[in-house]
């Protein structure tokens, strides 16, 4: 039989079942069809290598006219807009040579080339549309991200040698406030650590909640006006059902504002 299609090679490339068995079994002992399908399969692997398949997009319709342009698929001359019929395509058939010999025709591997060129026009104009979404969805997660307006570094008071913390205020578009905290230090057994917002002058404080872990976000009561309760002070507490400030702080710090 004669040798594949080269469209039919670039589907088979791709991993459509285009082929009859026959056509399989001539594939599997044709080294010239197989070699063109080796060659059209590694461009299809290096072009989904450049971007993973679930991020691919529905690309505009000026992808595809690209692409049918390349291949050759358009129904009009650019010259005048005639009608291009089927006997303007070069025949794929062999034809004889000036001493009686077989010859193969130059419109196989042209056809060829036209269907490896439309991949990597596919290929590419994906890695744009991926690459400008990926963009968008970069400058909005900017845009809503919560922007810091203090910071302290937490230092360890005598009982604790050795704790060190770090607290940060964030504030989102809403308005609403973070404290996010994290604490080094070794466990006491029986104890919880709790966080709290000390007033300057030490006649006030507020518990912003327990500290689970090395690290923790705690929303900031409104109306609570930072520049008076600007000190953040991570404490030990004994459970013993009694809400107030142990008296035994780990680490402290003063905010400063950005």
């Amino acid at each position: 039989m004669s040798h594949l299609d080269p469209d039919q090679l670039a589907l088979l490339a791709i991993g459509e079942p285009v082929a009859s068995p026959d056509e399989l079994a001539h594939l599997a002992s044709c080294s010239t069809c197989a070699a063109e399908l080796s060659e059209m399969t590694r461009t299809v692997r290096i072009a989904r290598s450049t971007l993973g398949e679930d991020a691919l997009e529905s690309p505009p319709d000026r992808v595809w006219a690209s692409i049918s342009a390349e291949l050759g698929l358009s129904s009009t001359s650019e010259a005048g807009g005639d009608d291009v019929s089927e006997s303007d395509e070069p025949s794929d058939e062999p034809r004889a040579s000036a001493d009686g010999g077989v010859t193969e025709t130059s419109a196989r591997p042209e056809r060829r080339r036209r269907v490896i060129r439309a991949i990597w026009v596919l290929a590419a104009s994906l890695v744009l549309i991926a690459g400008v979404a990926l963009g968008t969805t970069w400058a909005v997660t900017s845009r809503l991200a919560p922007t810091p307006i203090a910071e302290a570094s937490l230092d360890a008071f005598p009982a604790h040698v050795g704790a060190v913390g770090t607290a940060d205020v964030e504030q989102r578009r809403d308005g609403s406030r973070t404290l996010v905290v994290t604490l080094e230090t070794d466990d006491v057994p029986d104890t919880y650590r709790e966080v709290w917002l000390i007033r300057n002058d030490a006649a006030a404080l507020i518990s912003l909640g327990v500290l689970d872990g090395d690290q923790g976000t705690f929303p900031i009561p409104d109306g609570v006006d930072l520049t008076d309760y600007s000190l953040v002070d991570i404490s030990v507490e004994h459970i013993d059902g009694d809400p107030a400030h142990s008296g035994d702080s780990i680490v402290r710090g003063k905010l400063t504002f950005a």
